[in-house]
């Protein structure tokens, strides 16, 4: 079995989780999709949980990273507010930057666990 390197960064406003890997892919999916309901679809799980995720991040980060949209006969729908895409922007480019750092380090330890 070949080793694969996977980083997760997570941030912490106290015990809780502001941002981490799971909450910037529902963010892209809440973009792609333009619906929290359509998001979590798309990534196997409940409404609930998608939104007790966003309701989270709101919180930590103290104002909203998605807003709703009024409804109107297709019903509404989500979008990343300015702060939520900023949020989701340097995430990734935070990411990219700690694997391209630590990426000899951990490939020399990645070699350490043999065949």
């Amino acid at each position: 079995m070949t080793p694969t390197i996977q980083l997760r960064l997570r941030i912490l406003k106290g015990a809780e989780i502001a941002v981490g890997p799971g909450k910037i892919e529902l963010l892209e999916a809440i973009e792609a999709t333009g619906s929290i309901t359509s998001a979590a679809k798309a990534m196997g799980m409940s409404y609930r949980r998608a939104w007790l995720l966003v309701d989270t991040m709101n919180r930590c980060f103290g104002r909203p990273v998605v807003e709703a949209e009024a409804g109107g006969k297709r019903g509404g729908g989500a979008r990343l507010s300015a702060l939520g895409a900023e949020v989701k922007r340097r995430y990734r480019a935070a990411e990219a930057k700690a694997a391209k750092a630590g990426a000899a380090d951990l490939a020399f330890v990645t070699r350490l666990l043999g065949r």
